[in-house]
Parts: C-alpha cells; sequence; structure tokens
C-alpha cells in the first residue's frame, strides 16, 4: 500500500489587500522564530544523547513545521494577485462582496467572500472557493440560490450586497 495522495485542487490565487500583508507579516515573523528554535536545537544537540533527548526531538518537530509553513508561504505568495478595484456593477456578487442572505427558515445570515488564504468561520468570511460563493458569484439582489450540501440542497435569497474598504 502506498503512501500516493491525488494532489489537491488549486486555490484560487485572490486576496485582499489586508489578507496578503497579513500572509508577509506571518512570514517575517516565522523567519525569526526559525531563527530561535535552530539556536535552541543546536542547543539541545551539544547535550549528548539525541535519541533519548526530549528537547532536541521536540525542537526537530518544531522546525519541521516552521519549515513547511515557510516553504507554503514562499511558493503562495508569489502567486497572489490582490484584488483593490471594486466592481462596476455593484449591485452584483464579485470578490470581496459583503452579502446578507436569507435561508429558507427566514433566517439572515451574512457573509464576505475572500480567497482561501484568509476564509474565517468565525467573522462569516467564506472561501471564494467555497460552494456557497461559488453559487453566489455573478448574482444580483432578490436572486434566490440553491447549494447542494452534506445535508441537502438548501435555497438562499440575497437581501444586499456591498463592497467593504480595506
Amino acid at each position: 500500500m502506498g503512501r500516493y495522495r491525488p494532489p489537491q485542487p488549486k486555490q484560487s490565487p485572490y486576496i485582499t489587500r489586508a489578507g496578503y500583508l497579513r500572509l508577509e507579516a506571518e512570514s517575517k515573523l516565522l523567519w525569526g522564530r526559525r531563527r530561535e528554535v535552530t539556536k535552541a536545537l543546536a542547543a539541545a544537540a551539544a547535550e549528548g544523547d539525541r535519541s533519548e533527548n526530549a528537547e532536541y526531538i521536540y525542537r526537530k518537530k518544531e522546525l519541521r513545521e516552521l519549515d513547511r509553513r515557510i516553504r507554503y508561504l514562499q511558493k503562495r505568495l508569489p502567486d497572489l494577485k490582490v484584488v483593490e478595484t471594486r466592481p462596476s456593477n455593484p449591485e452584483q456578487i464579485f470578490f470581496g462582496a459583503l452579502v446578507e442572505l436569507e435561508d429558507d427558515a427566514g433566517e439572515a445570515l451574512a457573509y464576505r467572500i475572500v480567497g482561501p488564504d484568509e476564509f474565517d468561520p468565525q467573522r462569516g468570511w467564506i472561501s471564494m472557493d467555497a460552494p456557497l460563493a461559488r453559487a453566489l458569484l455573478k448574482r444580483f439582489v432578490d436572486d434566490e440560490v440553491r447549494v447542494q450540501t452534506p445535508a441537502g440542497e438548501r435555497r438562499f435569497w440575497v437581501l444586499s450586497v456591498t463592497y467593504a474598504v480595506d
């Protein structure tokens, strides 16, 4: 049995200016943290037997995780396209839109469509690659939107569309 995993589907390259700046700051922070971990790893390695050295094992794991995230950011940041322009038709849903919806039960929901690198369910930010966001794109106020979810099909009505200023 091999360890083959099919490649992940390509993520959309779009991001807001604030999201891009956050990723750049994270990258700089990780490089600083990496220097600290490397020093601690060297000190732990100098203590002798590495097989039973918990500090050495922990620092190696921490360094591996930092390197993984740094590699991801180094590959991802150059590919990102910062979207700063507003659409020509502010009544239509595009990237960056703040959308108010109403579901079948009459409950009001609010989402902001952002890039896959900055989605945040706590804030109501959904990735433009998410099924709901894909269904909403290019829709207008008062449009009915149907989305297939694992629990079945859900219907939403678009109540309003606005664009945030970042």
